[in-house]
């Protein structure tokens, strides 16, 4: 049996009776036409997933019976992505990959070389986005996603939620590479990235007086969306790891 179409249903739909609704149904039934006996897998974005049968379809409205739930376990290893706002198509294929990577959240910001004005809400297509990659790898876990005002200043007031911050920096005297290594202990990890321009001398101050460590990925300059997934490959690649 070949890997079951997966559907988004939110978390406040997990109850009887279970109902698809919306974008989703319309995906269902016009789309991959499929049938009442049919089998379908679930997920709220959260963790929890199950198999579900279809038992009634209508054009906007497809009835379900739970078979079966679980839920996708927790990552040790939690990285959210501090990203300086890019007005680029690249920032909806970061999103993507960072679903597929297991990130556990994306953070944008202004930053003094942004291009582009950052919105001041997260926009319902990122997290289509980010929905469409979990259906297409499997994930029953989406990154939190979060537009954040102050600039760096914004962002390094996050610092103490975080057991591990870092802040990727290009620079000569920014000598320390960071490695699958410094993923290796269980907690949550902050890792922030400049936008196209890279960050601001005052940018890197910030971060460094909140007691951001001062890292980079090696001598060539990445782009912001190549430099978020390598930090996300190295979580995912670290001793340990799963």
């Amino acid at each position: 049996m070949g890997r079951l179409d997966a559907f988004y249903l939110e978390p406040e739909g997990w109850r009887e009776p279970y109902r698809l609704t919306g974008g989703e149904a319309t995906h269902l039934v016009r789309v991959l036409r499929k049938k009442p006996g049919e089998t379908v897998r679930l997920f709220d974005g959260l963790g929890r997933e199950g198999e579900f049968r279809i038992v009634d379809v209508k054009k906007d409205k497809v009835a379900l019976e739970v078979l079966s739930v679980g839920m996708e376990p927790e990552p040790e290893v939690q990285v959210w992505l501090a990203v300086g706002f890019a007005k680029s198509a690249r920032r909806g294929a970061t999103l993507e990959k960072a679903v597929e990577l297991g990130a556990a959240g994306i953070i944008f910001w202004q930053a003094a070389r942004s291009q582009g004005v950052m919105p001041g809400a997260v926009k319902e297509t990122w997290r289509d986005q980010m929905i469409a990659a979990a259906k297409q790898c499997g994930a029953a876990r989406l990154p939190g996603i979060r537009c954040i005002s102050g600039g760096a200043a914004g962002v390094a007031a996050m610092g103490p939620d975080f057991d591990r911050r870092f802040v990727l920096w290009e620079a000569a005297d920014a000598k320390a590479r960071l490695e699958a290594g410094d993923m290796a202990d269980p907690g949550r990890v902050l890792a922030v990235i400049g936008p196209e321009g890279g960050l601001a001398g005052d940018e890197v101050q910030t971060f460094l007086d909140a007691g951001f460590g001062p890292v980079s990925l090696g001598r060539r300059i990445l782009r912001f969306e190549t430099a978020a997934l390598a930090v996300l490959a190295l979580a995912l690649l670290r001793p340990g790891g799963r």
